[in-house]
């Protein structure tokens, strides 16, 4: 290669790189909107609007949180998913958008992995396995017992088909080798409402919602249902410790740009989530909802998704779960 290719090459790639430092020091340049696939009021909302406030505070541009909500959050997925690829259109995405619901629906309108580019990791949160005080078990052990006494006998309830709560016991009853009964509802208000009622034995429901019932006596809590304990109930076993070996169930959000987003964009947007969720002002908001976070790179985000993915396909396959 002669001098004068040599330099129009270096020029070439020099050039670019330069493109893409100045494209990351422009960005934002215009509002960002973040698309929250469901209802106001749940922790991936919570979150949307941390990082709506906090951006909007460190770029001086508008941070806009848009809830659209529908089929398991797909509808709001889908509209990030065929959003320009620049960064200024943003879904905070959950284990059911990009891990669960490409196993449950048997048609769907993107693909979590194909369609999206991962920006970070936002936190995981565990789910508390709490049962009716008519029930007579007060351990894990003695629960999956009383199952194993009354096949077909003993409901538990969750916040709807294909919920995490949801595929908490399918697992359960899959691992424990019991025959317990699911009740879906349309939200864990009226699941926990019924279980309160004592309509139902059981559920798997997000901490948030269950702890004040637990607190008041209301319900028992026998287990949380991720890999390490609650440092909201320290004293309450993991189902994995009490008696279930590998049972790992973690609700999660992240945020998810479209595909074909500048690195560069996404390398900032990561960098700017680091840093807010080490914020002290954010912290407490983690401990309500019983989630933890852990730093991540966009890489590490999309392995973790590849991974959910492979783990609820065959979760959902075992037990024959579809919701449409």
């Amino acid at each position: 290669m002669n001098r004068i290719n040599r330099l129009a090459l270096a020029a070439v790639f020099g050039g670019g790189c330069l493109a893409g430092a100045a494209h990351a020091q422009q960005y934002p340049s215009k509002p960002i909107r973040i698309v929250v696939p469901f209802p106001p009021g749940g922790i991936a909302d919570v979150m949307a609007r941390v990082f709506g406030q906090k951006f909007s505070d460190s770029w001086g541009q508008p941070a806009v949180v848009e809830n659209r909500a529908g089929a398991g959050g797909n509808i709001g997925a889908d509209i990030v998913a065929k959003s320009p690829a620049d960064g200024y259109t943003l879904v905070m995405g959950s284990i059911g958008t990009h891990s669960v619901n490409i196993s449950l629906f048997s048609k769907m309108p993107f693909d979590p992995v194909r369609d999206f580019a991962p920006i970070a990791l936002v936190i995981k949160s565990q789910n508390l396995l709490v049962v009716h005080p008519s029930v007579p078990a007060k351990s894990v052990r003695e629960l999956i017992a009383l199952s194993g006494a009354r096949p077909g006998q003993l409901a538990y309830a969750s916040a709807g088909n294909g919920t995490a709560g949801h595929l908490a016991g399918e697992l359960f009853k899959s691992m424990a080798k019991i025959d317990i009964v699911h009740i879906p509802y349309k939200g864990n208000t009226p699941a926990i409402a019924d279980l309160i009622g004592g309509q139902t034995a059981m559920t798997f429901a997000t901490m948030p919602t269950v702890l004040p019932q637990v607190k008041a006596g209301r319900l028992r809590a026998l287990a949380v249902t991720g890999a390490q304990r609650s440092p909201a109930l320290p004293d309450t076993p993991t189902v994995a410790e009490a008696a279930l070996p590998g049972f790992d169930v973690t609700n999660w959000i992240g945020l998810f740009a479209p595909v074909g987003t500048p690195p560069d964009v996404i390398n900032k947007l990561n960098a700017e989530i680091m840093r807010i969720m080490r914020l002290p002002d954010v912290e407490p908001r983690l401990a309500a909802e019983g989630a933890r976070f852990t730093p991540n790179t966009p890489a590490e985000c999309g392995a973790f998704v590849k991974s959910e993915i492979a783990k609820w396909a065959r979760v959902i396959h075992d037990a024959g779960i579809r919701v449409d």
